[in-house]
């Protein structure tokens, strides 16, 4: 896996994949911000690989799933690095037929043994996840 740097602005960059796809990446304030930064991609990189997972697993399971969607907050240190310090994920399943105990063992798979983003961050972040089911009317 390889990935080029590119220099737009003092605080604006892009990435590109070996597939040729751009993301643009900044750092600047909240009230300019043109794309996301590298501490928001880390936190999506870690809900979207999970997300795969747990999807295929419930897919596998034969349940229905007619929608599927998801939180994560991060908080970080006030020194410098400004690390995370804890991480939160909540998944959120429209389903009418998957249980409680499904979704708590799949959403806990997908966290803590099949996400290849999760297992590469520092072990003292304390990564949690919580998961609601909403059932449709």
């Amino acid at each position: 896996m390889k990935i080029k740097l590119g220099f737009k602005d003092d605080k604006e960059y892009y990435c590109e994949n070996e597939s040729g796809n751009r993301l643009e990446i900044d750092m600047l304030a909240a009230e300019d911000k043109k794309a996301m930064s590298p501490m928001q991609l880390l936190l999506s990189g870690v809900i979207a690989c999970a997300a795969v997972d747990i999807v295929q697993m419930v897919k596998k399971r034969r349940k229905t799933l007619v929608d599927f969607y998801g939180e994560v907050e991060g908080t970080r240190r006030e020194d410098i690095p400004k690390k995370f310090i804890d991480i939160n994920i909540k998944y959120t399943f429209v389903s009418p037929d998957l249980t409680e105990q499904e979704a708590e063992r799949l959403v806990n798979l997908g966290v803590t043994k099949y996400c290849s983003v999760s297992a590469s961050l520092n072990p003292d972040i304390n990564l949690t996840h919580t998961f609601e089911i909403v059932r449709e009317k």
